[in-house]
């Protein structure tokens, strides 16, 4: 663990780094604010400890510059009794806490182990955003996609309801992911839902949520996911299995932008913005009476369709790198390369699985192949 010591007072920079270096930790110092920063920004420490009254940049202005540089260290101001009021507003600023002058060894050594605690949470945190947001990046340079993010770009940041259309694992969610992240939206809830998934009798339960008591198995009140996503976007996945039951009330929320709990007549007030997303030809499910013809007019006010793979093949050695990539963080596998010979070959072969099929096969090939995935590897571990 690293520490740096930003004091201009020569007695507290050594006394604090024979403690903590005697306790284990590995130590840095600063003599004022600017040498101070200059290390901070550079190397990567878990805590910062900080006095605010030193002369040319001070404790509050060094707080400033980390905060704006986005640097992951806990800061912890050092100050005297008559920093208090500054202290406190150091804080409200970012900084993780302040200790007061003179230093007391127990409330170092506690500070240290709370903020080097808070630093693993929140890089921990970060991890798991990653691999739950991570995919939303659409990689690729292709014409088609180049045309999706153009539209992306214009609408993300308009009210205005868009369906998403393409055949599995094509990537229709993160067109919709996308869209939730560039807009006015994107600090609020954004809440999935895989309509092909929750059986039909269960569906407007999951959507508008119930009351308690209002079936057999209702032991409590339960917020739906409107309600759920209220604020920010729900996004409403193979929206063409949904029921005609729950259409109707879907319908009726966009409509009227409120809803009821099933068991309840009561009026819930939401603001949700909603992103459709389909594998069906929606207008020839209204052919067949499965589908409402009003509630895919509210729906597709904006209609992005999303190309398989097999449309934009020129993509694939991007794909290939950025999955490779992905694989061999989350596994710890030994980041390997793909020879031309087996580039091409992936590029020459159908993909009916599309983005999902692709990534399967590179994390096959990253296990089971060589240390350079030849065509070889290709013949043996993908089917034709």
């Amino acid at each position: 663990m690293k520490i740096l010591i930003i004091d201009d007072e020569r007695s507290i920079r050594n006394s604090m780094k024979e403690i903590l270096t005697d306790e284990g930790y590995s130590v840095d110092t600063a003599e004022n604010g600017t040498e101070g920063f200059e290390k901070a920004s550079h190397d990567r420490y878990d805590v910062v400890f900080c006095d605010i009254k030193m002369p040319g940049m001070d404790g509050v202005e060094v707080l400033d510059r980390l905060v704006a540089e986005g640097v992951g260290s806990a800061v912890v101001m050092i100050s005297g009794h008559g920093d208090i009021e500054t202290a406190v507003e150091c804080i409200k600023k970012g900084a993780f806490d302040f200790i007061q002058k003179p230093l007391d060894l127990n409330r170092l050594l506690i500070t240290i182990k709370n903020a080097t605690d808070k630093t693993r949470l929140v890089a921990q945190t970060k991890i798991l955003k990653k691999k739950a947001y991570g995919g939303c990046r659409m990689v690729g340079e292709s014409e088609p996609i180049k045309q999706i993010r153009e539209i992306i770009a214009k609408v993300a940041a308009t009210p205005a309801r868009v369906l998403i259309t393409g055949g599995n694992g094509s990537g229709k969610e993160l067109v919709a992911r996308s869209l939730h992240e560039q807009s006015d939206r994107a600090s609020q809830p954004y809440i999935e839902v895989n309509c092909a998934a929750i059986p039909s009798e269960l569906i407007e339960s999951e959507l508008f949520g119930h009351e308690k008591g209002s079936f057999t198995s209702a032991i409590k009140q339960h917020k739906g996911k409107f309600e759920q996503a209220d604020g920010g976007t729900l996004f409403l996945d193979e929206i063409g299995d949904m029921s005609l039951a729950a259409q109707a009330k879907v319908l009726r929320v966009l409509q009227e932008n409120k809803l009821s709990r099933v068991g309840s007549d009561a009026d819930i007030k939401v603001d949700v913005r909603v992103i459709a997303a389909t594998n069906k030809d929606l207008r020839a499910e209204i052919e067949k009476g499965n589908f409402r013809e009003d509630l895919y007019h509210r729906l597709s006010v904006i209609v992005i369709k999303v190309p398989g793979l097999d449309e934009r093949k020129d993509d694939i050695p991007l794909l290939v790198d950025y999955f490779t990539s992905q694989i061999c963080d989350e596994t710890a596998l030994p980041r390997k390369s793909f020879s031309p010979g087996a580039m091409k070959m992936l590029q020459a072969r159908s993909w009916k699985g599309n983005i999902r099929e692709l990534r399967n096969v590179v994390e096959r090939l990253l296990i089971l192949g060589g240390d350079v995935i030849s065509e070889s590897d290709v013949r043996s571990y993908v089917s034709a």
